[in-house]
C-alpha cells in the first residue's frame, strides 16, 4: 500500500459488526475453571463504527468516553496498547466511537470494537502482525475478540477460541434488545443451568441442534426476555443470543421479517437486519487492501 493510500484510510470509518450465537452448549469445565463451549458464530450487519485519528504525541484516547466505562478498561483503548506494547511500537491514536451495538446484549460489541482496533491499527500503523497472532492478543482481551478477528461465521469450541469456517444460510433477522441488563456471572453460576451437554458435530447442528442452554435459565430470571422471546415465537422460532439480553428470530424472505418487525417494532427497542457470513469489516479491509 502507497503512503498515500495510508494517509486517506486514516479517513475512513471502520465496522465493528454484532454476531449472534446460533447455538451455544456447555460441555465441560478446565481446571482454572474456565466453561468449555460449542458455539456457533453468525455475523449481522449491525455495526458500532470506529474512526482512529492519528496523534504526534504517541498516546491513547478516546474521544468520547462510554458512560459507565472508565476510559482506560475501555477495549478499544485496552486494545491499541496492547498492540503498542507487543510491537514497541511509538505512534499514538485517538479512537472515535459511534455506539450502535446494545451494550450488554449478548451481539459481542465490546469484543468487536477491540477486533476493529487490532486489525484496523495494525494496517494504519503498519505493524504486520499476521492474523493469527491478532487473533491470540484478541483472545487475551476476551473470548469473543478472536471470531471478530477471525471474520467468518465459525463453529467455535474451547472457551470459544477454536475456530472452524462454516457457511451458512444468510437470512434475515428480527433483534429485540428487551431494556434489561442480564449479570452473566450470576447465570453461569445458576444451580438449574446444563454444564455437561453431549458435544455434538456440526452435521447436527445443521440438522437442527440449535439449542442455547442459557435460554431457559436466563427467560426464568429475567421476565422481560420470556416476554420478547414469546412475541418473537408468534412469528418464527425466537432464540437468545449468547446469554442475552437480546433475543432473535431468522426468515428466508425478507417479507416475513418486515412483517414481524412492523408488529413489535412499536412495543419493543427491535432492529431488521441481515446475517452474513463474512464480517463487513473483513470485507471493508479487503476492498482497502486490493486498492
Amino acid at each position: 500500500m502507497s503512503s498515500q493510500n495510508k494517509l486517506n484510510i486514516w479517513d475512513e470509518r471502520w465496522p465493528a459488526p454484532a454476531k449472534l450465537n446460533l447455538m451455544l452448549r456447555i460441555v465441560g469445565r478446565r481446571s482454572d475453571g474456565y466453561h468449555l463451549l460449542q458455539t456457533v458464530f453468525q455475523f449481522i450487519d449491525l455495526c458500532d463504527w470506529i474512526r482512529f485519528h492519528p496523534v504526534d504525541d504517541g498516546s491513547v484516547t478516546l474521544r468520547k468516553t462510554i458512560p459507565g466505562v472508565v476510559e482506560s478498561e475501555d477495549l478499544t483503548i485496552r486494545a491499541a496498547n496492547l498492540l503498542k506494547t507487543e510491537t514497541g511500537c511509538e505512534q499514538g491514536v485517538c479512537i472515535e466511537v459511534e455506539k450502535n451495538l446494545p451494550m450488554g446484549g449478548g451481539v459481542g460489541g465490546g469484543s468487536s470494537d477491540a477486533a476493529t482496533t487490532l486489525l484496523v491499527l495494525n494496517l494504519l500503523w503498519d505493524l504486520n502482525l499476521p492474523l493469527e497472532k491478532l487473533m491470540q492478543l484478541g483472545l487475551s482481551l476476551g473470548a469473543d475478540v478472536p471470531v471478530f478477528i477471525f471474520g467468518n461465521s465459525s463453529w467455535a469450541e474451547g472457551v470459544g477460541e477454536k475456530l472452524t469456517e462454516i457457511i451458512l444460510p444468510e437470512k434475515w433477522i428480527v433483534l429485540i434488545h428487551p431494556d434489561c441488563h442480564v449479570n452473566t456471572k450470576e447465570i453461569f453460576l445458576d444451580n438449574d443451568l446444563t454444564r455437561d451437554s453431549n458435544s455434538i458435530t456440526i452435521d447436527e447442528f445443521l440438522a437442527g441442534k440449535n439449542t442455547n442452554c442459557f435460554q431457559g435459565v436466563v427467560s426464568g430470571k429475567y421476565p422481560l426476555i420470556k416476554e420478547a422471546l414469546f412475541d418473537l415465537s408468534v412469528y418464527t422460532e425466537s432464540k437468545l443470543t449468547g446469554t442475552g439480553a437480546c433475543v432473535f428470530g431468522e426468515f428466508s424472505l425478507k417479507q416475513d421479517a418486515v412483517n414481524c418487525f412492523n408488529a413489535i417494532d412499536k412495543k419493543w427497542n427491535a432492529f431488521l437486519i441481515k446475517s452474513k457470513n463474512i464480517s463487513p469489516l473483513k470485507s471493508k479491509i479487503r476492498v482497502i487492501n486490493n486498492n
